[in-house]
């Protein structure tokens, strides 16, 4: 693991824990042990956004590939690529159609890319890869210098994970990486029955919360903590109102732990809360408004048969 890295999450950790409302970093997630459970979670049949993108991405590849209106090369780069299993379909629909591109998945974790490009090259073995591990924004750099077009993909609901103003942020900072008509394929969850969002994520098999748990085992291992993992537990709550589900680990005991790597000690009262993570479900109203607050235009939404997901085309 980079130092850098386990600087800022320490910085973080420290700061969160501090704080009047506890709260750890959903980005913090997905260290190697994290990435390999929310596999897990992608693979739950409560867990309908990952069954939803794959069928629009499996049956509307061919359809995407008409509207990206590109004459030669091109790039294909992804935030957050994950095990790639249903970007594997828009890259095939792709090569099937003539593509001439390169695809450049991100993550930050290494295994997860290491992965990823021995999964694509058996797959599709004419695919043309190069993967890059690190922060978005530093390989956004890195393709700055260049004229060729790009499609960039930010699939699986992640704009969710932010706050609006966040989300905002985030969406300006790629827009300023990206060249006039340069395209946006994001994939947004879209607000439907409260029940089936509930289920999805609060599951019962248990792997939303080892999910969320794995961030406190994630600050024994860094930072050398002594957090007694049977002493906190998960919740999570989804709000029709809003469109936010939130999620939350729960101190079952007055108790603390020490981190070495801190210098220090956390305290907890019974039944406070750590927040861990927002996911946002948007009308097509909310979709059209953020993408023009970004400096986008959303041309086309690709919606999956219960139209509970979209993949939304987004051109700079």
């Amino acid at each position: 693991m980079n130092k850098t890295i386990i600087s800022h999450f320490a910085e973080d950790v420290l700061e969160g824990l501090s704080a009047k409302k506890k709260h750890l970093s959903s980005k913090y997630f997905y260290d190697d042990a994290g990435s390999r459970i929310f596999v897990e979670i992608m693979h739950m049949p409560e867990y309908y956004p990952t069954a939803c993108e794959f069928e629009i991405l499996s049956q509307q590849s061919g359809e995407i590939f008409k509207k990206l209106h590109f004459d030669g090369k091109f790039n294909i780069v992804e935030f957050g690529s994950g095990d790639g299993s249903k970007t594997r379909h828009l890259l095939k629909a792709f090569l099937d159609k003539g593509g001439d591109f390169t695809y450049i998945p991100i993550d930050i974790s290494q295994e997860a890319n290491d992965i990823l490009r021995d999964n694509m090259k058996q797959a599709l073995p004419n695919l043309t890869i190069k993967p890059q591990t690190g922060d978005y924004f530093e390989v956004l750099d890195t393709l700055q210098g260049s004229s060729t077009p790009n499609l960039f993909l930010f699939l699986g609901g992640n704009i969710g994970n932010y706050k609006r103003e966040e989300a905002l942020e985030l969406l300006k900072k790629f827009n300023a990486g990206m060249k006039k008509g340069d395209l946006l394929l994001i994939g947004m969850d879209l607000r439907k029955n409260p029940r089936v969002i509930q289920q999805a994520y609060d599951d019962p098999h248990g792997i939303t919360k080892a999910f969320n748990m794995n961030l406190l085992q994630r600050i024994n291992r860094e930072l050398d903590a002594d957090i007694q993992m049977d002493q906190f537990d998960f919740y999570c709550d989804y709000s029709p109102e809003t469109g936010e589900v939130n999620s939350y680990l729960v101190s079952l005991k007055k108790q603390h732990f020490h981190s070495t790597v801190l210098n220090t000690t956390f305290h907890f009262e019974k039944d406070e809360l750590i927040w861990t993570e927002l996911s946002r479900k948007y009308s097509f109203t909310e979709i059209e408004e953020l993408a023009a607050a970004a400096g986008f235009k959303a041309s086309h939404n690709f919606l999956d048969c219960k139209h509970y997901f979209t993949d939304s085309l987004w051109v700079k």
